[in-house]
């Protein structure tokens, strides 16, 4: 059963996992006095292959769900503030291919309900190369939304203050391979788990474990139910310094018909990113179901553990087609450029895009935080305070309801999410794309 009562500062606590949740609580928790946090991970932080790294991510407020548009406004000032040197307010544009869009409206609904400045509508999306004349696209075929606060966040570098914050406030990290969690330690008698089983050398033992291993989970512990891995495509084009000068009025713009987004270039490397925000792509993965080590292997979507998804530049055809497709449409001068870079971007997708933020319900002493779906980098600045008033069972009813660990009652369809995706559905990688990874 849950937790009940918040667990003592003075306990030894282990969080797996170097992303934006496993730092981010464990900072906060530091700061609430927690004296004996210990982070694991594969790789130091920024880890090359996580969800929360890479060279940026997007940082907006507008939300089709008030609880997260509430928290993307308290973290765009903490974007503003405390993370100033890592983001960039480029503004943030929604565009349509259809007259109207569901997530947009339900979002220019939320707008309103919370008293916010509207955001600027285009009926013809060329109307905004006045504000953002380095737009040379054509656009007269879509809708645009605009927010001039919003833009853009390195994510890596924030990954590395966050982790350097940590360390300051007295945060303990293990790398490597000992610091590679292989499976949970339960106690025989109480089903408690009371410790990890690492890759090199004895097994860890704590008072509490937060699972934070985002696409990785399921390969630890059995969330399939609510949470499941999808890859998904990003590509990177370097310019020169001229053609990034050319983009230096560009906001962020993701098309919510074809899920495509793009940034402007990174200043300093001039790298060109596009991505999109789909169903993405699963793999077949062997993983410990029930987090014990001792059950017979099951098979999820997940990334490989015991090496680096970032080495490899596969991408699917069919994505690759998409990226270049969404190119022609937004930066169509460089849509003939090679690409100096390209992955899959692991997302832990839910069935509401909501994240999963709770003690379980069956192994006490686990603390689960992950389900980010795609988007809950953007909150780095505020997501510790909210994830450690739920390990505390003092956050407000509507999020802890809204954040629970569900236990599975069988017809589970994890892959609906939040209405901001789109493209094909998601589709399981062959043997033979998957051993390219």
């Amino acid at each position: 059963m849950a937790s009940n009562t918040p667990p003592s500062k003075t306990d030894r606590i282990l969080i797996i996992g170097a992303g934006v949740f496993g730092l981010s609580i464990a900072l906060e928790l530091a700061t609430r006095g927690y004296q004996n946090l210990t982070v694991l991970d594969r790789y130091p932080p920024p880890v090359p292959d996580g969800s929360s790294v890479d060279i940026s991510r997007i940082i907006r407020s507008d939300y089709a769900d008030p609880v997260y548009s509430q928290m993307a406004r308290e973290a765009l000032s903490g974007w503003k503030s405390d993370y100033a040197a890592h983001y960039h307010h480029s503004g943030f544009v929604m565009l349509s291919e259809t007259p109207s869009n569901p997530y947009i409206s339900q979002v220019l609904q939320i707008a309103r309900a919370q008293g916010r400045r509207p955001l600027d509508e285009y009926p013809n999306a060329n109307g905004l190369k006045p504000t953002y004349p380095s737009i040379q696209a054509d656009l007269h075929a879509l809708k645009a939304y605009h927010n001039p606060d919003g833009g853009w966040a390195d994510a890596a570098s924030s990954i590395r203050h966050l982790a350097h914050r940590c360390r300051l406030a007295g945060v303990s990290f293990i790398t490597g391979p000992r610091g590679t969690v292989i499976s949970l330690r339960k106690s025989p008698a109480t089903q408690r788990v009371v410790g990890v089983t690492v890759r090199t050398g004895e097994h860890l033992p704590a008072a509490h474990v937060i699972l934070a291993t985002g696409a990785w989970s399921n390969l630890l512990v059995d969330l399939a139910h609510t949470a499941s891995a999808s890859g998904q495509p990003v590509g990177f084009i370097q310019l020169n310094d001229a053609e990034a000068e050319s983009l230096r009025r560009f906001p962020v713009m993701i098309n919510l018909t074809s899920g495509i987004f793009c940034f402007p270039p990174t200043p300093g490397t001039n790298v060109l990113k596009v991505a999109r925000h789909s169903y993405g792509f699963a793999t077949r993965m062997g993983g410990d179901g029930d987090g014990d080590g001792g059950r017979e292997e099951v098979v999820v979507s997940a990334p490989k553990r015991d090496e680096s998804n970032a080495v490899s530049a596969f991408l699917p055809q069919d994505a690759d087609d998409a990226l270049r497709q969404g190119l022609r449409q937004l930066v169509p001068q460089f849509a003939h450029y090679p690409w100096s870079n390209r992955r899959l971007c692991w997302y832990t997708d839910t069935p509401e895009g909501d994240f999963v933020v709770d003690w379980h319900p069956g192994l006490e002493g686990l603390f689960v935080a992950t389900g980010g779906a795609g988007h809950a980098f953007k909150f780095l600045p505020v997501l510790g305070r909210y994830t450690a008033d739920c390990f505390e069972n003092c956050a407000p009813d509507n999020i802890r309801r809204k954040w629970r660990l569900r236990v599975p009652v069988g017809d589970e369809k994890v892959k609906i999410g939040d209405g901001s995706r789109a493209g094909p559905p998601l589709r399981t990688l062959t043997a033979a794309e998957q051993s390219k990874l």
